[in-house]
């Protein structure tokens, strides 16, 4: 018995050795429920599950590279990554001509978020000119022109969830978020303290991109992700850390 558990052990662990290691990037201003980081590694959240399901069924090992979302076109020009997901074509004015995209995986929303009894409607370029909560690195396409015009002003933080707590505690009045990472921080809160969305800003599908190189299994990994989708399972995902009333359709700002 124990010669038969040494050789299952062996068989294991010459398995794994023969896995190619792929290296997935992890944008450190992501928060719950993208992903919660321990040291320097993401041990859960959304995104942690997916890109673990995804090395999985492609049959690959994992190896998570934690960096600053501002590093991150550095790190695919070098070559330094070789999948990164949660990801939008329209983050980028020039498609990269070493990565290829997967089919669209994820819809999510970004919403314009207002204190606790902001109930009513309105729309940025009725806002006066104010602060708004947004998060380091990202970029926000509808209020761009608002920006520019000074009408209104950024007010960067590390990462969304801290960006919420900033308005939730009064320092602006507004606030950007992708709706998922709001519905996770008010579902712990009573009613009456809840964030409220004013405004859905802008709607786009995510996906991820593989390096193209010979050298690893791009189009296993794409494929992969088909089967992921198809079979239901990036959805189960989504909604293993979405509020209840999320609805997976809709998207958000740029991680």
């Amino acid at each position: 018995m124990r010669r038969l558990l040494a050789l299952l052990l062996l068989w294991t662990a010459h398995s794994l050795a023969e896995q190619p290691v792929l290296r997935f990037s992890v944008v450190e201003s992501w928060s719950m429920p993208l992903v919660r980081l321990e040291g320097d590694q993401p041990v859960e959240g959304l995104v942690f599950d997916l890109l673990q399901a995804l090395a999985r069924e492609a049959g690959v090992r994992p190896e998570y590279h934690v960096m600053a979302r501002l590093r991150l076109q550095q790190a695919m020009d070098a070559g330094d990554i070789d999948v990164r997901c949660y990801a939008s074509t329209r983050w980028f004015n020039d498609r990269p001509g070493n990565f290829v995209w997967s089919i669209p995986l994820i819809q999510q929303r970004d919403v314009l978020v207002g204190r606790p009894g902001d109930n009513d409607a309105v729309q940025p370029e009725q806002l006066p000119p104010q602060a708004i909560g947004t998060v380091l690195g990202y970029a926000y396409g509808t209020l761009e022109p608002l920006f520019a015009q000074g009408r209104l002003q950024r007010e960067d933080s590390r990462s969304q969830q801290l960006a919420l707590q900033k308005l939730q505690v009064g320092r602006y009045q507004h606030a950007v978020s992708n709706e998922l990472s709001l519905q996770w921080f008010n579902q712990g809160l009573p009613a009456g303290q809840r964030l409220q969305v004013q405004a859905v800003l802008e709607e786009q599908a995510l996906g991820c991109m593989v390096r193209n190189d010979p050298a690893i299994p791009t189009q296993g990994v794409l494929r992969a992700l088909v089967r992921m989708k198809e079979s239901g399972a990036i959805d189960r995902i989504v909604q293993r850390y979405g509020a209840a009333e999320y609805s997976g359709e809709g998207l958000g700002a740029r991680p």
